[in-house]
C-alpha cells in the first residue's frame, strides 16, 4: 500500500510505522490525540483536501501506523492484524499489477501466520508457520482461479470503483494554462499501443481525447453537445491504419485513439468531434482496437452551428492579438498560409518551458507579445485566439503525441508527460486540418526518432532501457491476461468448448462444473497433506493395516493392535506358523513405538518402516 502513495506521505507513514515498531509503550493520551492530528493533516494536504478513492485508501493506511501505539494485550493483537488485512484491499483498489499482488499474497501469508501464532499462544516458529499459511493460501487457489475465470461475468459492472477526487491519468473536459503541470511531469505508462499493419512515423502518432471549442478568457472547455450531434462524414479511407490499444484507468469516459478515427473501438461510439466515448468511466485497464486515417477528407461542409461556436471569443479580451490576427487576414487569407506565418512567427522568439509564468485576464495578448514562454496548452490556446480574430474555425484537441518505442513487446509506450493540445483549423474542401504550433517551437518534444533516441544512449542507459522495456512487456502481458479478461474474452473462451456463451444457465453450468473440479482437486490436496502430516510410521501401519485388509483380515475400528495381532495370529497358527511369529512380533513393535513410548533409533524405525510395508505371509 506504501507504493500507491505520494513520496512525502510515504516517507512520513514509514517513519510512523517504524516508531510504534521500536517504541512498546503507550504513548500519552495528547500524543496520541498530536500524532492522528498530524497524520490526517498529511494525507489530507498530499491529496488537496480531496475525498475520494486514494485519499481514503491513505487514511486507512495512516489508521493502521497509529493502531501499534495503542496494541497491548491479546484482544488488541488480533484487532490489529484484522484491521491490517484491509490495507492490501486498499491497494487494490488503484493498482492491480503483479508487484502489488505479490506485496499484497505476502502481506496476506504473514497475517495468517501471525494469526496463526495468536491462537496458539506459543513463541513464533516461522518455518513451520509461514509453511502452514502458504499451505493453507496454495489450497484456496484452485477454487479462486475457477472463479476468475469461469464465474459469469457481466458486460458492464453492478457497481464501479469509486472515483478519485483528485484527477487521474484522463485529460478532463477543460484546459487553462499550467494546469498540467503534474501531468507533464508523470512517468507513468498511460498507453500501450501495437499497430496491426503499417505503422505510421512517430510524428503522425496524435492520440486523440477530448475536444474543446469553448473559451471563457481563461480556460478551453468541452462541448457536451457535441456528444449527441451526428457527426460529418468521410471519403472513403482505403489505407486506414489499424492497431491495438491497451490503455490504463483514467477515470474519464474517452478512448484514446489515432488521430483521425474512422472506425470506434466495440463498445464506445465516436461524436461529432471524433472523441471515442464509453458510458461508464475508466477505471480498469481496456483493450480495444481501432482504425484511423492519417488525411482524412470531409465530404460535408462545416455546418452553421460550428462554424459559430468555433468562431466565438469574450469581447473586448485580448485587443493586440485581434488586430494583428485581423491584418494578416487582410494580406492573405488562406487559413493554411495564416497558420505557418503564425508558426514561423513564434519559431524565431518564443521558447517552450514548463517554467512559464502566469497570464493575465488577456492571457493571448500577455503570451504573445509579453512573456513568450510556455508549453502547449499556451501555443494552442493563444493559436486558436488567434485564428479566431481572424475568422478561421478553429478548436483545440488534448491527448497524447509521440511515444516510446518498446523493442523487446514490439509495441509503442505513451506517458502521462506525452499530454499533448494541438489545433484544427477547418479549410474549405479539406474539412478538420491539425495544426501543432507547439510542434514549431519545440520540434524535439515530439518528432525525435528512434533512431535519434538510441544512439543518444551510452551502454549503461541502453541496458538499463532494454531491463525496463522487459518489465513493461510483462506488465502488459499480465495486463491482457488478467486485467484486460472480461465478458467478451470469456465468451471466447467458452464458445469453443460448447457454451451458450449468452444463455446464464449455461454459463452457470460451466462455472459449477469448474468449481466441482477444483474442490475436487482441493480435498485431494487436504487428504495429502493430512497424509503427509503423519509419522512415517503411522503411514507404513495403514499401509499394512490396507495389505490385511485385501487378505480378509479387517481390523476393527475399536480394536487395539494388541488384539487384531492375537486373533489374526491364531488363524495362522494352523496354516503358516511361521508368519504367526513374525505377525505378532511386528505388531509388537508397533505397539511399543505407538503406545508405551519406547525410544526407537532411527535405524530400528527405518527397519520397522520397511517391516511393515512388506510383510507378506509365507
Amino acid at each position: 500500500m506504501l507504493l500507491q502513495l505520494p513520496g512525502a506521505l510515504m516517507a512520513v507513514l514509514s517513519i510512523t510505522l517504524a516508531l510504534a515498531f521500536f517504541y512498546s509503550k503507550q504513548l500519552p493520551r495528547i500524543l496520541r490525540f498530536l500524532l492522528v492530528a498530524l497524520l490526517g493533516a498529511a494525507v489530507l494536504t498530499s491529496y488537496n483536501f480531496g475525498i475520494g478513492r486514494d485519499s481514503a485508501s491513505a487514511g486507512l493506511l495512516a489508521m493502521l501506523a497509529l493502531k501499534p501505539f495503542e496494541t497491548h494485550n491479546h484482544r488488541d493483537a488480533k484487532s490489529l492484524l484484522g484491521f491490517s488485512l484491509f490495507a492490501p484491499f486498499a491497494a487494490f483498489l488503484q493498482d492491480q499489477g503483479p508487484l502489488t499482488l505479490g506485496l499484497s499474497m505476502a502481506a496476506f501469508v504473514l497475517s495468517l501466520s501471525a494469526f496463526s501464532a495468536l491462537a496458539q499462544s506459543t513463541r513464533l516458529q516461522w518455518r513451520s508457520t509461514l509453511k502452514s499459511a502458504s499451505s493453507a493460501a496454495l489450497i484456496a487457489l484452485p477454487l479462486a482461479l475457477v472463479g476468475f475465470w469461469l464465474f459469469p461475468r457481466l458486460s458492464t459492472p453492478l457497481w464501479g470503483l469509486p472515483q478519485n477526487a483528485v484527477s487521474g491519468k484522463g485529460l478532463g473536459d477543460r484546459m487553462e494554462p499550467n494546469e498540467w503541470l503534474d501531468k507533464l511531469a508523470d512517468d507513468r505508462v498511460v498507453i500501450r499501443a501495437k499497430f496491426l499493419g503499417a505503422t505510421p512515423r512517430r510524428d503522425q502518432m496524435y492520440w486523440r481525447g477530448p475536444v474543446l471549442t469553448h473559451f471563457d478568457g481563461s480556460a478551453w472547455i468541452r462541448d457536451l453537445g457535441a456528444r449527441v450531434r451526428e457527426r460529418p462524414g468521410l471519403e472513403k479511407e482505403t489505407n486506414a491504419i489499424a492497431y491495438e490499444v491497451m490503455l490504463e484507468p483514467t477515470s474519464t469516459t474517452d478512448l484514446l485513439v489515432l488521430d483521425l478515427p474512422t472506425l470506434a473501438p466495440e463498445n464506445s461510439r465516436l461524436t461529432y468531434e471524433f472523441t471515442a466515448l464509453v458510458q461508464e468511466p475508466i477505471n480498469s485497464v481496456q483493450r480495444y482496437q481501432a482504425a484511423s486515417s492519417l488525411q482524412p477528407k470531409f465530404i460535408e461542409p462545416l455546418d452553421d452551428v460550428t462554424r459559430i461556436m468555433t468562431l466565438r471569443l469574450p469581447n473586448e479580451l485580448n485587443p493586440r492579438t485581434r488586430e494583428l490576427a485581423q491584418l494578416w487576414f487582410s494580406e492573405n487569407p488562406d487559413p493554411i498560409t495564416l497558420a505557418n506565418r503564425f508558426n514561423t512567427w513564434i519559431q524565431k522568439d518564443f521558447q517552450y518551458t514548463i517554467d512559464a509564468p502566469l497570464l493575465g485576464r488577456d492571457s493571448a495578448d500577455d503570451f504573445l507579445f509579453n512573456t513568450k514562454r510556455g508549453f502547449c496548452q499556451h501555443f494552442s490556446s493563444s493559436f486558436a485566439v488567434f485564428m479566431r480574430s481572424a475568422g478561421i474555425p478553429t478548436r483545440v484537441v488534448t491527448g497524447f503525441v509521440g511515444g516510446r518505442y518498446n523493442q523487446f513487446g514490439k509495441y509503442w509506450m505513451l506517458y502521462g508527460k506525452d499530454a499533448h493540445a494541438w489545433n484544427e483549423i477547418w479549410v474549405g474542401g479539406r474539412g478538420w486540418v491539425r495544426i501543432d504550433p507547439t510542434a514549431a517551437v519545440a520540434p524535439e518534444n515530439i518528432l525525435d526518432t528512434v533512431e535519434d533516441l538510441q544512439s543518444s544512449e551510452n551502454f549503461a542507459e541502453s541496458m538499463l532501457s532494454s531491463s525496463f522495456e522487459t518489465s513493461d512487456w510483462l506488465r502488459r502481458s499480465w495486463n491482457e491476461l488478467i486485467l484486460g479478461y472480461n465478458a467478451s474474452r470469456q465468451r471466447n473462451l467458452l464458445r469453443p468448448l460448447g457454451f451458450d456463451t449468452d444463455d446464464a444457465k449455461q454459463l452457470t453450468f460451466a462455472f459449477l462444473i469448474g468449481a466441482g473440479i477444483a474442490l475436487a482437486f482441493t480435498l485431494m490436496l487436504l487428504l495429502r497433506q493430512r497424509r503427509e502430516n503423519l509419522h512415517e510410521v503411522e503411514q507404513a501401519w495403514r499401509v499394512f493395516i490396507k495389505q490385511m485388509r485385501k487378505q480378509h483380515h479387517n481390523k476393527l475400528s475399536h480394536e487395539p493392535a494388541s488384539r487384531f495381532a492375537e486373533r489374526v495370529a491364531e488363524l495362522y497358527r494352523s496354516k503358516t506358523p511361521g508368519s504367526a511369529e513374525r505377525f505378532n512380533q511386528l505388531c509388537a513393535r508397533y505397539t511399543q513405538w505407538r503406545y508405551e513410548n519406547l525410544e526407537f533409533d532411527s535405524g530400528e524405525i527405518k527397519q520397522l518402516v520397511a517391516d511393515l510395508r512388506h510383510f507378506r505371509p509365507t
